[in-house]
């Protein structure tokens, strides 16, 4: 690898600049010297070639674009002169074959878990709270409020502190325009009374009525995936009683969608209920009863073939697709290697890469249960005059992801090359070992809402330019692609792949790291930056456009 430059695939016709380069640069790679018309930003690309209009674009080797007009070698691609293109994708009968990974490090290896009744293993033990409708919201705020310092799961407010200290100088008629308070760090809770029970969380929500009825319906198969997640113990549902989304409605799916499902389920209804205040006492002392019953579970080692990963992007960078992105890819191909299960998700952040992932399928029903998601999706898009093309945010334009193209084979190399062993429709079940393909948007929460919904036990979220994101149940780990974002970001990155982008470190050796924590992230022994921060980001994709 150049110290100052990359070409990711032989096919490609553009360099990545890894470092900041200045115009009239001379840069060398593999014996051609290339003289830069301009300044090229690191994560940019610069053309290889003068490009005439209508040239094919290529990276990753794949189509990502096409030229907009003449482009002088040296030239930095913008969205000026490059707009995205892609091939046609169709079935096709594909032999296809995958390099299995080095698992010997992990073979034999465990996690400490939470056994389900139905085989599957949890990485938490959770008490769920859902309402059925918006209109809960506020009484499960008050529930909240009640039990969570209470129980023990309560973050020690820095930010109350501080508020509370200056407060106090402006009483005492102090200047408060400059920072004269040194913040404290927030503190978690070392003493629960529930040891075993690693958290209550609360799925607010903008539904259950007032919408269409398909939401509804699509709502109701949501929260039912989650009470039924194996990270979950027991649930509390908040019912109106006259909304769209019925309790029936919502137990119907769930005992549908696990015929044996045996969690405490408590259901509570207020139009059925004496008062508001009934309803809340009734909630919260049924609700100690509960927990007092799943605190018995304990940790009981697991192999690896248990673990469900997720994997996600957002807040892309140009070097996404170059240092986390891969190296997640190659510790889900481990995964699957070791009897596990990997979830894809995003599929606009798949346009561009849709033949290669094609001719993975295994199964022809598979491969086409793929083509119909997203040829539906996108004209979806295009029925309101958007589209796959248009998904890249001005924050992953500035970072050198200038077509979707770009940005979706970039994000698929987190799906590693292991074998595409089924697709799923947003809110179905992950049920076979393997790499599955889950139809959700490409919305950081919305992704990783239906992930979670697929049976993500883990969540490997890989971001270059930094983004909180977390999830209620499901604890999400961030791998951020370069040193400078984790150093700039500690407060929520997880571990830094950006050692790669110079040749410190290989793919393999990270994607051990990372594998490594996850075993501990899974076993209770660490929590990751967004559960320390109880980012529980929660937000339904409505099946309308969303990209």
């Amino acid at each position: 690898m150049s110290a100052k430059v990359l070409k990711v695939s032989p096919k490609d016709n553009v360099l990545v600049a890894l470092q900041d380069l200045s115009k009239d640069d001379t840069v060398t790679y593999e014996g051609i010297n290339y003289t830069l018309v301009e300044d090229i930003p690191a994560k940019h690309k610069f053309f290889m070639q003068d490009m005439k209009l209508g040239d094919e674009i290529m990276m990753y080797g794949v189509l990502v674009g096409k030229a907009q007009n003449f482009i002088p070698m040296g030239s930095r691609m913008t969205v000026e002169n490059t707009k995205h293109a892609a091939l046609p994708f169709y079935y096709r009968s594909v032999d296809y074959h995958w390099t299995i990974p080095d698992i010997t490090k992990f073979q034999g290896r465990t996690f400490d878990g939470y056994y389900r009744s139905d085989g599957r293993v949890g990485t938490e033990n959770y008490w769920l709270f859902i309402p059925t409708v918006f209109c809960e919201n506020r009484n499960l705020d008050v529930i909240k409020e009640c039990l969570w310092n209470e129980l023990g799961y309560g973050v020690i407010d820095k930010y109350k502190d501080y508020t509370r200290q200056l407060l106090d100088l402006y009483k005492n008629g102090n200047d408060l325009s400059e920072e004269v308070i040194k913040i404290k760090e927030a503190s978690i809770p070392t003493h629960r009374i529930f040891p075993n029970v690693d958290g209550i969380k609360f799925l607010n929500h903008e539904g259950g009525c007032g919408g269409t009825r398909q939401d509804a319906e699509t709502l109701s198969k949501l929260l039912a995936a989650y009470a039924d997640h194996p990270n979950v113990a027991g649930i509390t549902v908040l019912s109106l009683g006259c909304q769209h989304l019925q309790v029936a409605n919502f137990k119907k799916d769930l005992f549908e969608r696990n015929p044996d499902f045996d969690k405490p389920l408590l259901i509570f209804e207020q139009q059925s209920s004496k008062s508001e205040d009934q309803l809340i006492r009734d909630a919260i002392r049924e609700t100690i009863i509960g927990l007092s019953v799943i605190n018995k579970i304990e940790r009981k080692a697991a192999s690896l073939d248990n673990l469900v990963i997720g994997v996600k992007c957002g807040g892309s960078d140009g070097f996404s697709g170059i240092s986390a992105n891969p190296t997640v890819g190659y510790l889900a191909d481990m995964i699957v290697a070791l009897g596990g299960k990997v979830l894809l998700a995003e599929f606009p952040e798949l346009c561009g890469v849709e033949q290669n992932l094609i001719d993975r399928a295994t199964e022809r029903e598979t491969a086409e249960k793929f083509i119909d998601l997203m040829k539906t999706y996108n004209q979806q898009a295009e029925n309101v005059g958007s589209g796959f093309y248009m998904n890249p945010s001005p924050g992953n334009i500035k970072d050198g992801l200038i077509t979707d193209a770009i940005k979706s084979a970039g994000a698929a190399k987190k799906g590693g090359t292991s074998p595409v062993i089924d697709v799923l429709d947003y809110t179905e079940k992950a049920t076979k070992p393997g790499l599955s393909l889950v139809c959700t948007p490409g919305n950081d929460v919305e992704a990783t809402t239906g992930k979670t919904a697929a049976g993500a036990t883990l969540i490997l979220f890989t971001t270059g330019l930094g983004t909180p994101t977390g999830n209620p149940i499901c604890p999400v780990i961030k791998v951020a692609s370069n040193s400078q974002l984790a150093t700039k970001m500690s407060d929520i990155i997880d571990i830094d792949t950006g050692a790669i982008i110079y040749g410190e470190k290989n793919i393999k050796q990270m994607a051990e790291e990372i594998l490594e924590l996850c075993i501990k992230v899974a076993s209770g022994k660490m929590i990751t930056k967004a559960m320390a921060l109880n980012q529980d980001d929660f937000i339904p994709w409505k099946r309308g456009v969303s990209l």
